[in-house]
């Protein structure tokens, strides 16, 4: 378990070219707003309602909901409500490292 200012985020399993993550986004926190050289990902949200930005689309999702995002797509994760947001991540690609984040804005300061 590996925790953020926003909440945590446990790795579950990793293979070659995968890595599958549980996160858990706190009430009024956000993930900064990034994106990712080397890898896509793909989100379920499990619960909460996370408004999403992908690139300059703005939209809310809902339990059982997907995402998907490209590598190279400006992305971020936001959580308005009280209830914290959990999200099964799927991450592809070549390298599956924390290293490979661009932060964009960030609420705590982590802008590359």
């Amino acid at each position: 378990t590996f925790y953020r200012p926003w909440g945590k985020y446990i790795n579950l399993y990793s293979g070659k070219g995968f890595l599958l993550k549980e996160l858990t986004v706190n009430p009024k926190s956000s993930i900064s707003l990034q994106k990712h050289t080397y890898r896509s990902e793909r989100w379920t949200i499990i619960s909460g309602r996370p408004k999403i930005t992908i690139n300059r689309n703005k939209f809310f999702k809902s339990p059982n909901e997907m995402v998907f995002i490209p590598k190279g797509t400006v992305h971020r994760i936001e959580n308005y409500f009280n209830k914290p947001v959990q999200i099964i991540e799927v991450q592809t690609g070549p390298i599956l490292k924390e290293t490979d984040i661009t932060r964009y804005k960030d609420i705590y300061g982590r802008v590359n």
